[in-house]
């Protein structure tokens, strides 16, 4: 690590020795040296195209910074959106050039050595350009995108290195966060290169791959809350106990968790506090205490009964929500007599039921506080009547318990639980049981999918019970309501469901799950061999192979197999 921060404006213009390795990618170091010379290449390349605006996306982190770094320095804005799912790609492409790993099966990697030499000279940038513009999710749930500029990441790279470089030293970045996130993309990326840090490209999806990936040296590990309380007895607490630090940001960290990785893994992890519009804002180490730290410069006023953050980082770029000037916040905050804080979730998911006022936080922790529940997670379907909706990630109690006393046994004992702190109007009325909470590339719960599993249509589709979900696979629980629009018809004395219907609800979980981006084209092995009626209980599991563009279905039940095939997507062969 250099003895002092290289500004971002100048990483590349006062290069650090070109040995110095800048990244692992690929099972390969690079050094500043290399990095210099394909930042130039691409540079002249981007620099020769007609497009301003360019919306950036990488899988792994290295890719991604030649890009960003190549972009910055032909004179281009960048715009950084969360993920590259065809719909992000269609509501971008109209305003800016798709630069990075956009479509399947393609990806940067093949470019990353400069095939020629470039006699470009990189002059240091304009700290404050507006060049870069994140993208975070509203309140409405469109993206919003936030200009930003280098010199705000240089003054909260400058606030981590006086808190926590002498303890890092020269350990390098290990993530399970995407890069595309704020706090991944300062964290594990333009940290790293403004202190001489060696950062690991790959995102880490798990602990044990984290742990086997440090090679020599040291390493401190960008995690989120969702991938720590995953932790458990079988984890590599000795490689994670190795470790300079864990840091931990994109909500608030399990209690439990925490005392657990301090316990079996001697780290006090950090949390960061903070958002794409604020940048970070506070910290705390939970095991030591549960109040929060105003990072230096930072300032709470409360006007209103509404918080304002005053922070340096605004003050360098007012965002359209800068007024007075501070910042609303979002949280539901105390302030303790020395200055630090308390938070008491978002002011956000305070909503009414029926004009009840409801913490969905506060009943999340109710759920979680069952010894037969992990994780929970609360939310509000909209209709004609608004209802509560909880998704349960059962503890191994749990599942036994399930099994005993069967699903809407469990979910009457869990009413009557939460009966002693809730209003009857306020409950939930929909359940869903999953292995795991679906989550985004940054650790964020996936919720357009979890309100289309929860807002269905019961005249066209099936209620979804319980979710095993992977990858490349997905195992739901359904039940076939009785007011389907097919049984009238089909028929009236003995109503069946229809084959047809049952390949419309692979194709529509199929495309819930699974990025299937070609046309339909044929079925392969289509078998009916028993037939399925109102009120059924069924398992469909569904397995998608990519590289062959088929959709495998299974229909069963505890009576056997009811249908089986393949759909197949893309061209005829």
């Amino acid at each position: 690590m250099s003895d002092k921060l290289l500004p971002l404006s100048h990483c590349l213009a006062a290069q650090r020795p070109v040995d110095t390795p800048i990244a692992y990618h690929a099972g390969q170091y690079y050094s500043a040296g290399q990095f210099a010379d394909t930042v130039k290449f691409w540079a002249d390349k981007l620099q020769a195209q007609p497009f301003q605006h360019y919306a950036l996306y990488t899988e792994d982190a290295y890719p991604f910074a030649v890009l960003l770094f190549a972009l910055l320095h032909a004179g281009k804005q960048v715009w950084i959106p969360g993920n590259n799912c065809p719909g992000t790609a269609e509501q971008l492409a109209p305003d800016c050039q798709l630069l990075g790993d956009w479509k399947n099966g393609e990806c940067f990697d093949d470019c990353l050595q400069a095939s020629e030499c470039s006699s470009r000279s990189l002059s240091p940038l304009n700290p404050l350009h507006t060049q870069l513009v994140i993208f975070t999710s509203g309140s409405t749930g469109q993206a919003k995108p936030i200009a930003k500029c280098l010199n705000q990441f240089q003054l909260e790279i400058a606030t981590l290195e006086k808190h926590w470089g002498e303890q890092l030293g020269d350990a390098a970045a290990l993530a399970t966060v995407s890069h595309q996130h704020i706090y991944g993309l300062l964290f594990r990326v333009l940290w790293p290169l403004s202190a001489g840090r060696c950062f690991h490209s790959q995102a880490y999806l798990n602990p044990e791959t984290l742990v086997n990936a440090i090679q020599h040296g040291s390493a401190y590990w960008v995690a989120s809350p969702a991938h720590l309380k995953r932790l458990d007895q079988q984890s590599p607490w000795d490689g994670i106990a190795g470790l300079k630090a864990v840091f931990s940001s994109g909500g608030a960290l399990p209690e439990n968790a925490a005392q657990q990785i301090l316990t079996d893994g001697g780290q006090a992890v950090i949390e960061i506090y903070g958002s794409s519009e604020t940048g970070g804002i506070a910290w705390r180490r939970q095991s030591i205490t549960a109040a929060w730290t105003l990072f230096s410069g930072m300032r709470l006023s409360c006007i209103d009964d509404k918080w304002l953050l005053h922070s340096p980082y605004l003050e360098i770029l007012p965002s359209p929500d800068f007024s007075k000037g501070g910042i609303q916040l979002d949280d539901q905050i105390t302030r303790l007599d020395d200055g630090r804080f308390m938070l008491h979730g978002r002011s956000d998911r305070i909503v009414k039921i029926e004009e009840k006022r409801l913490s969905l936080v506060e009943l999340e922790q109710h759920l979680i506080s069952e010894p037969w529940i992990d994780d929970a997670h609360a939310l509000v379907i909209a209709k004609g009547r608004d209802v509560v909706a909880a998704v349960i990630v059962l503890s191994q109690q749990g599942v036994t318990q399930l099994k005993i006393q069967g699903r809407n046994r469990l979910i009457r004992q869990l009413r009557k639980t939460l009966g002693q702190w809730f209003e009857a109007v306020v409950l939930p009325r929909k359940w869903l049981f999953v292995n795991a909470m679906p989550l985004t590339t940054q650790g964020k719960i996936r919720q357009p999918l979890l309100k289309s599993l929860l807002d269905f249509d019961s005249r066209k589709l099936p209620q979804v019970l319980s979710l095993d979900v992977a990858s490349d696979s997905a195992r739901l629980g359904l039940r076939v309501p009785e007011d389907l629009l097919y049984f009238p018809d089909h028929f009236a004395d003995y109503p069946v469901l229809p084959g047809v219907v049952q390949l419309a609800w692979v194709e529509h979980f199929g495309k819930l799950f699974f990025i299937i981006d070609k046309p339909f084209s044929q079925m392969e092995v289509v078998k009916f061999t028993r037939i399925i009626q109102p009120d059924d209980e069924l398992t469909l599991t569904l397995d998608w192979k990519a590289a062959m563009g088929k959709l495998y279905f299974n229909f069963s039940s505890e009576r056997g197999a009811h249908s089986s095939g393949r759909m197949i997507y893309g061209s005829k062969v």
